[in-house]
């Protein structure tokens, strides 16, 4: 007969509320590894989705995610003729809020030339963008649907498809429209701003600008060789699709990851703390019947066993009921929450250690209970 099993049966009620108890605390943790990979996940999204090997932006900036950056819409003819790159196309990066249907939607506008790279790569629904001006490609996490109509700049435009998984680094859903909308949405003045403008003798500044130009390369190429072309003969900042990953997750999103890692590892101090009391006041309530197993000459590795296993028993049941609910609601998280096998088998790890750990002081104080104790009053 295994101890530790039958003294779960006789206490079966209490065993269940406090796996739900350490389940739902559980939750939260790898609630926490989800959204943490998860914003690592989401910084990378639109760089992996454009597939570039080289950015260019402006000289002595890292834009245009780090910083601003504008650039001639020229450069993107400069940087076609680089030795090794085999297409380039203009993007322009702004934030906005649209109006829709269900209300005002904050989003990250990125503006493109169809048929050049700085398209999203997949479409979930819908088509991509046409040759017509004002349509749009939304993330399905802005809520639209193809055929919707949304007003941005005082435009109104029209949702031809949707794609998943692109948002920015801030978790704003990113919306793709044709590059001339997009630079006129963020570089042009305003009518009453550009008379007062003209009126004081300065010149309108000129929509002919972009954030930065991308490049595919051939196959051949490489990118670190046609970079510090870029530098040295276009007066360009140049960055290859390493660099720009590399800023993205070590400046960008830096922040972020390091909050939600304290906070994460904070939530599993919380859990051992808890784990270990829960297990010693399990432990400190048997006193009588390990003192009766000790004296009818049970050996200790019985104590300890049973001690261990219900702790381990107590961590996987709430492990698992922690697993099923953050699965199950992890889409209405506003933020990505990453969890893969990896993610979930290490959680798993440091749980089941966690436990382990937990039950030392509980196999301490069960060894040192004395036989006679079953004995007495």
């Amino acid at each position: 007969m295994n101890l530790a099993l039958a003294d779960i049966r006789h206490n079966l009620g209490r065993f269940v509320l406090t796996g739900i108890g350490l389940g739902l605390l559980m939750a939260v943790a790898l609630s926490m590894v989800g959204i943490y990979q998860g914003v690592v996940a989401e910084a990378l999204a639109l760089s992996r989705s454009l597939r570039a090997d080289l950015w260019l932006v402006e000289a002595g900036t890292r834009g245009p995610f780090a910083e601003s950056s504008r650039i001639p819409g020229d450069v993107r003819e400069m940087a076609a003729r680089l030795p090794g790159v085999a297409a380039a196309g203009s993007i322009t990066l702004s934030t906005a809020e649209m109006r829709t249907a269900r209300g005002l939607v904050r989003v990250q506008v990125m503006g493109y030339e169809p048929g050049r790279p700085g398209g999203p790569a997949a479409i979930a629904t819908g088509r991509g963008l046409g040759g017509a001006r004002y349509e749009m490609v939304a993330d399905a996490r802005a809520g639209l649907v193809p055929g919707a109509t949304v007003t941005l700049g005082g435009d109104r435009y029209r949702v031809v498809g949707t794609t998943r998984g692109l948002v920015a680094s801030g978790g704003d859903p990113l919306v793709f429209v044709h590059l001339r909308d997009a630079q006129e949405l963020q570089f042009q003045l305003a009518p009453p701003a550009a008379r007062r403008a003209a009126a004081a003798g300065g010149a309108v500044a000129s929509t002919d600008t972009v954030n930065a130009v991308i490049a595919r390369l051939h196959p051949a190429a490489d990118p670190a060789a046609v970079a510090e072309t870029a530098r040295r003969w276009k007066h360009l900042s140049a960055l290859t699709d390493a660099d720009q990953s590399e800023l993205l997750t070590r400046s960008v999103v830096n922040r972020a990851r390091v909050q939600l890692g304290m906070f994460t590892v904070v939530l599993l101090c919380v859990s051992a703390v808890i784990v270990t009391l829960v297990i010693y006041t399990m432990t400190m309530d048997k006193l009588r019947e390990i003192a009766t197993l000790k004296l009818i000459g049970a050996p200790d590795r019985a104590i300890v066993g049973l001690v261990l296993q219900q702790a381990l028993v107590l961590g996987g049941s709430g492990f698992a009921a922690a697993t099923l609910l953050v699965f199950a609601v992890r889409d209405v998280f506003p933020r990505t929450v990453a969890l893969g096998i990896g993610e979930v088998a290490a959680m798993a790890g440091v749980i089941a250690g966690i436990c382990v750990l937990g039950s030392l002081l509980s196999i301490r104080a069960a060894l040192r209970i004395e036989p006679q104790q079953a004995l007495g009053g």
